[in-house]
């Protein structure tokens, strides 16, 4: 199933001015809207039900689609493939520019090769590679037309992704007639898959999940998904506060006239594309950018970014580029789990990669009112999460050991103490500091047990040239993430080396923290 294609089914009506492509929402529309729907509902009940078994036919999922044994393969007019977004941009207010559109083969040889930007001249750290027109940009401010119904609705029902999401899947309807036709039709292109990447796990099956197994990231995956679809039953709700919405389309009641697959498909593309803006009012901070990611490519050590300027959204480079090289953009300081959620790709030089450890006090501990105290008096939580950043596993464990060792204090008199000193959180004898030291190695161990190949066998995996490219950026991410637990683990051993008494038993610890 494609990751990006939003929706083609349903018949369009009313459609929008070229030169002036019109908000979605008018505040003082909402309560008639809700009134008009009520008496709608029960005379066109049949419709919505046709028209929601017409979206939900297999070949309704992929736009200008068509299966043969069992496969779908792309059908594009000549026409079509020779259109250029960048020609729509300049014809609709975009100024010359140092930029031009190419293309390199997509992962999968069924799909069209992807689009990227690349400078069209020798570029230096500074200059100006485009300015794309406040006009070319959606934003929900311009998507609802009101900027107080933007921030009411981000802020108790939907995120503005979701609300990206629906406005362009409405527009995509209208087909040719929207204004956004040409960036609608090349984030379809696209697929949600960025530069050289693949879908983002949202869209993969559950043997694909499987890949990630061992991870914490299988379970972010399912936890977001769950997200996604209580945002799709949260729909209606826009669509009865968009009163424009509603004149335009007044019997395609979202989550009849989308069905929720074709709904994730379209919030999973806007998310590997949406720029998040700064320096901008709420309304407008998540942006939909023509000539922006997917086409840009994402660098975790690049600092370039787009940005607000008067008028317009602009991209001032950071480096030096020749003539058809890729220009790359900062995709924010994101650990590679994240990358992989909300782009599909993997950056095995991130300086921000690194993963969790979670630990927390035990509640059944009878001094755990104490130790909380303790804790929260040295910046630290009842429940912790501590972060293992790549080149820093040592410091890390430094970090967390304070923390164990408060769940060994197990003597009130000595609880006294701990409270009322000033210095370390803790006294520490050998059987402590051993006991300690010996929770936090089996932790890691068994966090490593969690996965079923070897550090050595991700290596070899990635080797093979012919490997499916999720199970490649999968394996990518496993292997990162064992690197830094292995590091942790030798760091720990190395401190349980320098213990000066090794005859020395590790001391019971009935309320020792518990590591996650």
């Amino acid at each position: 199933m494609d990751a990006v294609h939003l929706l083609n089914s349903c018949i369009s009506s009313s459609p929008i001015n070229p030169s002036s492509p019109r908000p979605l929402a008018v505040v003082s529309r909402v309560s008639s809207s809700f009134i008009k729907t009520s008496s709608y509902s029960i005379a066109f009940c049949s419709i919505r039900r046709r028209r929601l078994c017409l979206a939900s036919g297999a070949d309704t999922l992929v736009v200008g689609s068509r299966k043969e044994d069992g496969r779908s393969h792309e059908v594009v007019s000549k026409k079509e493939e020779f259109e250029d977004l960048k020609a729509w941009m300049h014809s609709n207010g975009f100024p010359p520019c140092k930029v031009i559109l190419k293309e390199r083969p997509s992962h999968d040889k069924k799909h069209r090769p992807i689009h990227y930007v690349a400078a069209s001249e020798d570029l230096q750290a500074g200059d100006v590679a485009f300015c794309v027109p406040n006009s070319l940009v959606v934003t929900l401010e311009r998507v609802l037309g009101n900027e107080t119904i933007a921030e009411l609705l981000t802020t108790n029902k939907l995120s503005e992704l979701a609300c990206l999401a629906l406005y362009l899947m409405y527009e995509k309807k209208q087909g040719k007639k929207s204004f956004w036709y040409p960036f609608i039709r090349e984030l379809d292109r696209q697929r949600g898959r960025g530069q050289l990447a693949v879908e983002s796990p949202l869209l993969w099956s559950e043997a694909e999940l499987d890949y990630l197994t061992g991870s914490a990231t299988k379970a972010e995956v399912l936890e977001r998904s769950e997200g996604i679809k209580r945002e799709y039953n949260e729909l209606d709700t826009v669509w009865f506060m968009a009163g424009s919405l509603f004149q335009q389309y007044p019997y395609d009641i979202p989550t009849e006239a989308f069905p929720f697959e074709i709904f994730k498909q379209a919030f999973v593309a806007i998310q590997s594309c949406v720029v998040h803006l700064q320096k901008v009012s709420l309304a407008r901070r998540f942006a939909l950018v023509p000539l922006g990611p997917p086409l840009l490519a994402y660098k975790s050590d690049c600092k370039a970014m787009l940005e607000a300027v008067e008028g317009a959204i602009q991209l001032v480079v950071d480096r030096p580029y020749k003539a058809g090289d890729s220009i790359v953009v900062w995709c924010g300081p994101q650990p590679n789990s994240r990358l992989l959620l909300n782009y599909g790709f993997v950056d095995e030089n991130n300086p921000y990669d690194r993963i969790m450890v979670e630990a927390s006090l035990n509640t059944e501990d009878p001094q755990y009112q104490e130790k909380r105290i303790v804790a929260q008096r040295h910046g630290k939580l009842a429940v912790q999460v501590f972060h293992v950043y790549a080149g820093k596993e040592k410091e890390a464990v430094s970090d967390m050991l304070p923390y164990i060792r408060l769940g060994y204090v197990s003597d009130p008199s000595e609880m006294q103490s701990v409270i009322s000193s000033q210095g370390p959180i803790c006294p520490v004898s050998p059987c402590v500091e051993r006991a300690v030291l010996n929770q936090l190695s089996d932790y890691f161990t068994a966090r490593l047990d969690g996965y079923p190949t070897t550090l050595h066998e991700d290596e070899a995996l990635l080797t093979d040239f012919t490997l499916d490219p999720k199970k490649r950026v999968a394996t990518q991410l496993l292997r990162l993430e064992k690197k830094l637990l292995n590091a942790c683990l030798q760091a720990t051993l190395e401190l349980i080396n320098q213990l000066p008494d090794l005859s020395v038993s590790p001391c019971p610890a009935p309320y020792a923290p518990i590591l996650k």
